[in-house]
């Protein structure tokens, strides 16, 4: 008789395979909708993005451990464990082309472009690591690590506008649509998988409770996309800096150059040695 090893993942399948579904929902599913919602606060200007930038930021030193907690270590581990079930996972859909069949096919696909574009998108705003060496160096000569916290919608639309102006949006607006249908598809096989809903006639009822709530995540991811594409760099530039000085001379947060752009349009000296970001303080309703 041979003796066979099943491995580690097969070996605790059940536990994984429930922890990934569970993992796609909470807190992944959930960071990206606030993080669309953030993004969509664009469309209100660029003092309104500022604003809910910085206090994501007044976490200080935690942020690192809130974000490796909760964002990305979850999402690695939902990545990985969907990479294999896509190398193990068997579709029917040639033979069979039924509508499930279409979306087990099209979960799978949407998995892999969501993994491709949350790599690029780290990239292309954080660059991945902080270390001064590694962002001067590697990232920011090939146009990656554009975002900076505390000029956060000017930066956001010079970082689009690189590489021509259209490569950036069409690859953001390629991985929003992705990474929405293979959340609210996923809710609803979540639902399957946990036995909220059992029958057909409660899948069909969740079907159409999933698709309109990824109809209306997507509204509000591109409409994100569109914010950040009508953004005035300079107008922007403008208000973040006031709103950043506004805050170190109230005692608020320190002086941090390297979460700031360079060259701030607000920070030019003027002739009589004034800078412009000592203007009048700019006033929030």
């Amino acid at each position: 008789m041979i003796a066979s090893n099943p491995g580690f993942f097969l070996k605790h399948e059940f536990l994984i395979r429930r922890l990934h579904s569970l993992s796609g929902l909470i807190p992944v599913g959930a960071y990206m909708t606030v993080h669309l919602l953030v993004n969509a606060s664009l469309l209100n200007g660029a003092g309104s993005f500022q604003h809910n930038v910085n206090q994501i930021h007044s976490l200080g030193k935690l942020l690192p451990a809130v974000e490796w907690l909760f964002i990305f270590l979850p999402i690695l581990f939902h990545a990985i464990v969907g990479v294999w079930i896509i190398r193990t996972g068997k579709s029917n859909q040639d033979r069979y082309r039924y509508v499930s069949n279409w979306r087990y096919t099209l979960q799978r696909w949407t998995g892999v472009i969501a993994i491709l574009f949350i790599f690029f998108h780290v990239f292309h705003l954080h660059g991945w690591f902080h270390g001064e060496w590694w962002l001067k160096t590697v990232a920011e000569p090939l146009g990656m690590a554009q975002f900076r916290p505390y000029n956060a919608a000017s930066t956001l639309a010079t970082a689009m506008g690189s590489f021509g102006g259209f490569v950036w949006p069409v690859f953001y607006f390629v991985g929003i649509v992705s990474c929405v249908f293979h959340f609210a598809n996923g809710v609803w096989t979540m639902g399957i998988t946990w036995g909220v809903w059992t029958s057909a006639e409660g899948q069909l009822r969740a079907s159409y409770i999933c698709a309109a709530g990824g109809v209306l995540l997507l509204l509000v991811g591109l409409s994100a996309l569109a914010g950040a594409l009508q953004i005035d760099v300079k107008q922007a530039r403008d208000i973040e800096d006031r709103m950043y000085n506004a805050r170190v001379a109230g005692g608020e947060i320190q002086p941090t150059p390297d979460k700031r752009a360079e060259a701030s349009p607000s920070e030019e000296v003027e002739p009589d040695g004034a800078e412009v970001g000592d203007a009048e303080p700019l006033k929030l309703d």
